[in-house]
C-alpha cells in the first residue's frame, strides 16, 4: 500500500468516525463510504442495501445510476450477492460471470449487461444484527485482493457501529426511526435527481452532484435539500450545474 494510498484510508476512516461525536446524515455518510470505496479500493462501483422496518432491504446509496439500478433489479428478482450477504451474514464474493451465472442467473445477466464481471458483497453486522449489505462491483474478473478487502470490511464495521450507536444508549426505537427516516428519504431525492435532470438536461448522476453539491455548501441535510427542490423552495441555476465527472462504472 503507498504512502498516499495509506494516506487517504486513514483519511477515510476519520471522515466516516467523525459521525460518532456529531450529529449525522444517515445518507450522507453511507455515500461518503461508497464513494471513499471506489476511491480506495480495486472496484469500479459501490452501492449500499438497508433493511426497513419489514425487514425488506432497499437500496440508499450508489456511486452511480447503473450500480443502482443494478442494486433494484436483484431487490426485484429476489437474488444476487447483496441479498445473499444480507441473509446469510458472511460476505459474498464472485469472481467471474460464469460463477455469478451459477449462483444467480438473473442477477448474473443484468451484472453482464452492466459492464461488470465480479462482485464482493459484505454485510453491515455487528453480533447477530444485520443492517444491510454493502456491494463492491468490478468491470474485470477476479477477486478483491486481501488488503482491500480487509480494509473495505473495517470501513463497513464502522458505519454499521454509527448507525448502531443510538442502541447503546437505550434508544433502539429512536435508532430504527433515524434508519427508516434515512430510507424515507431516498425518495425525495430521487425525486429531487429527476427534477434537476430534466431542468437542467444533465443525466442523473450530475444532477445527483449537483444536489449534493448545495446541501453541503449550505450545511443542509440531503434531504432537507431535495424536498427543498421538489417543493420549489430552492432553486438551484443552471449556472451552479458542474461539469459531468468521469463515469464510476
Amino acid at each position: 500500500m503507498t504512502e498516499d494510498r495509506e494516506r487517504r484510508l486513514i483519511d477515510a476512516f476519520v471522515e466516516v468516525t467523525g459521525s460518532l461525536v456529531a450529529d449525522y446524515d444517515v445518507v450522507e455518510m453511507l455515500q461518503t463510504l461508497v464513494d471513499n470505496a471506489t476511491d480506495l479500493f480495486d472496484v469500479d462501483a459501490a452501492g449500499i442495501m438497508l433493511a426497513n422496518q419489514d425487514s425488506e432491504l432497499e437500496v440508499i446509496v450508489a456511486t452511480s445510476e447503473r450500480s443502482n439500478l443494478l442494486g433494484i433489479l436483484q431487490l426485484e428478482a429476489g437474488e444476487g450477492p447483496c441479498i445473499e450477504a444480507f441473509r446469510t451474514g458472511t460476505t459474498v464474493s464472485a469472481d467471474d460471470p460464469e460463477d455469478m451465472g451459477r449462483r444467480w442467473p438473473v442477477f448474473a445477466t443484468e451484472s453482464g449487461t452492466a459492464g461488470y464481471a465480479s462482485v464482493h458483497s459484505i454485510p453491515l453486522r455487528a453480533r447477530a444484527a444485520v443492517l444491510g449489505s454493502l456491494n463492491l462491483f468490478r468491470n474485470t474478473p477476479g477477486h478483491l485482493n486481501d488488503r482491500d478487502a480487509a480494509a473495505a470490511r473495517a470501513l463497513t464495521d464502522v458505519a454499521t457501529i454509527i448507525i448502531l450507536q443510538q442502541q447503546s444508549a437505550g434508544h433502539a426505537a429512536r435508532a430504527q426511526e433515524q434508519l427508516q427516516q434515512a430510507l424515507d428519504s431516498r425518495i425525495a431525492i430521487e425525486q429531487a435527481k429527476g427534477f434537476l435532470a430534466h431542468t437542467h438536461q444533465v443525466d442523473m448522476d450530475t444532477a445527483f452532484a449537483l444536489l449534493r453539491r448545495y446541501a453541503r455548501s449550505h450545511q443542509m441535510l440531503l434531504q432537507e435539500a431535495a424536498r427543498g427542490v421538489t417543493e420549489r423552495t430552492i432553486v438551484i441555476p443552471p449556472a451552479q450545474v458542474p461539469d459531468p465527472a468521469p463515469s464510476a462504472t
